[in-house]
Formats: structure tokens, sequence, C-alpha cells
């Protein structure tokens, strides 16, 4: 059985590879030190990201590497600072990230980068003009997860997520090629209901990690605590207290819908289908009935599909009646 199961992954990964050489191929990349590290992005995304990556399959092929190389990019980062270290301490992590970080804007900078991670990065930012300082807000949200460990009020939380969620919507607009600048306030909107949902799903995880994301002025209006929390026993006041978070990420989706439509249109599927998965999360959450201390949400296999195959039919005939968009943003090259 065992040799089965990893013949059907060497398989799975060879269409995979396939796939991606194809994807690059029509992005017009072709060195071939550049497309690894594209594909190291993309695997980056595929293996810590599936909901993202399941809905980034119904952009435009040759949009996808760039979608990859900003996803990968953000969650090479938060592995380091949750993950991948953690046999460092927060200084020594603090430290790491601020040497890669100061290499990553000085590659900005000179337009290039020999970083296996960044070199895709670098390029895509070129390539499709995307402001740096949405990476150096990102660059910050990161250090505040090495030294925060609550948030008061949520303007006080809101700095965070725009730095760690916020500001990935704001990266992809471009690539995604808006047809007006308000997509890209609702850009926000969408990370941060994003960002939202995770923290309601993860409660329990982020108190293993000394972390509570949920602004305690708003577990204060249902008198939880902090304390309350970390007994990690689901009351009457906790529900309550999460049932008002799920209201917020429904209230944020909401008003993100708009901008769905203010992108080109072989965007909007992929847009569309991650608002519904990603922000379905809380509603797995209360089919758990909350109980995220002992559970984790997830959305199924079966919800996924019956997002995305209607997606993937209408993301075709998108492409067909108005072509796949500007594959190539600003740079015509063959980096």
């Amino acid at each position: 059985v065992s040799s089965h199961v990893a013949d059907a992954r060497t398989c799975r990964r060879c269409k995979d590879l396939l796939m991606s050489a194809h994807e690059l191929d029509l992005a017009g990349i072709t060195n071939p030190a550049m497309r690894g590290s594209y594909e190291r992005c993309r695997q980056l995304n595929a293996d810590h990201g599936k909901t993202y990556y399941l809905a980034t399959l119904l952009l435009p092929a040759a949009k996808r590497p760039y979608v990859h190389a900003l996803y990968g990019f953000a969650r090479y980062a938060d592995e380091i600072v949750d993950d991948l270290s953690s046999t460092l301490t927060d200084e020594q992590k603090a430290q790491w990230l601020d040497g890669w970080a100061d290499t990553f804007f000085a590659d900005l900078e000179r337009g290039r980068s020999d970083d296996p991670v960044c070199m895709a990065v670098v390029d895509t930012v070129r390539r499709w003009n995307i402001p740096v300082e949405y990476f150096h807000a990102f660059i910050h949200s990161m250090k505040m997860d090495l030294t925060v460990t609550e948030y008061q009020t949520y303007d006080d939380l809101y700095e965070y997520v725009y730095g760690s969620a916020a500001v990935i919507g704001l990266q992809m607009v471009p690539i995604l090629e808006p047809t007006c600048p308000e997509a890209f306030e609702r850009a926000k909107d969408l990370g941060v209901a994003f960002q939202l949902a995770n923290f309601v799903r993860d409660v329990g995880e982020d108190l293993d990690r000394g972390r509570v994301y949920l602004p305690l002025d708003d577990l204060a209006l249902f008198g939880v605590t902090r304390a309350d929390l970390e007994r990690r026993i689901l009351t009457p006041q906790i529900r309550a207290a999460l049932e008002f978070q799920i209201a917020r990420v429904r209230q944020l989706e909401e008003s993100s819908r708009p901008g769905i439509e203010m992108l080109h249109p072989s965007s909007r599927p992929c847009i569309d289908a991650a608002r519904i998965l990603y922000c379905g999360i809380v509603d797995a959450v209360e089919q758990i009935d909350y109980q995220v201390f002992t559970e984790r949400a997830s959305v199924s296999t079966p919800r996924r599909l019956t997002v995305a195959l209607p997606a993937l039919g209408r993301a075709v005939v998108a492409r067909r009646r108005f072509g796949a968009g500007h594959a190539q943003g600003l740079f015509p090259t063959g980096s």
C-alpha cells in the first residue's frame, strides 16, 4: 500500500511540475534560475495555502506564477516567525527577519535577487509595478508577532492585520488588473476578512504560541478575559464573543464583494471562489459548534469542489469572451 501511495504522490508531483512549466512558459519566464525560484514559491503556496492555491488555479495560467511568488514570500516569512525556526529565540528570529528583509529591500533597489524565494518576488514587483511600501508593512507585522501577544482594541489589531493580510490583497490587485481605484479599498476588506476568519478558527493554536488576536475590548463586551480563553473551556460568553467576531468577518466580506466586479473579468472567478471558501471558515466554526479549543474547523473537500468547479466554468467563459488580460505586466522580458 505504501508503495502505491508513494507512486501516486510522485505522479501528482510530476503533473504539478508539468503544469508549473506550462505556466512559466506562458508568462515568458525562461531563465532557469528564475523558473526555479517561481517553482519554489508555487510549492510554498501548494503546501501551506491549499484554499489559496486552489483559487489561484482559476486565474489565467500566465498570471499564476506571480500570485505564487507573492504568496510564497508571505508564507516563507510567516513560517520563519512561527514554525521553521522553532529552535531560535524570538530575539534570534527578529535578527534573522531583519537581515532577510534588509537584503530583500536592497534587492528590490537593484532590481534582482539571488535568494531562492525573493528572486521571483523581485521579478514580480518589477513586472507589475507593485508599491514597495506594501512589503514594508508586511515585514512590520511579522516583527509585531515576535513582540506583541495581545491587542486591546480592534484599531490596535488593525495595525497588525493591515500588514499581515490587507497588503497581500493590495499586492495582488495590479496582477488582477483593476478597472478603477476603488478595487484597492475592497481588496483590503477582503484580506482583513480572511485574517479575522483565521483568528476565529485558530484561537486554540494561537494560545499555544502565547498569542490572543481577538481584541480584549471586544471580549470584555461579553464578560470574557484572556484568562477565560486560556482555560480552554467553551462558555456561553466565549460563544457570544466568537459570534461577534464572525459577524465582523461577514460584514467585511460583504463590503469586499463589489470590488470583485472591478477586476478584469478573467480574474473575478478566482477571487470570488477565494472569498467564498476562505470566509467559509467561519461557517465551519459554526458547524463544529464553536469548539475552537478542541477541534480545527476546515472547509471540506466536497465544499471546495462545489465552489471551484462552477467557478472554473465561469473562468473559461470569461477568458473566451474577454481574453486573459496582460500576462507579463510592465516588463516583456525573458527573465
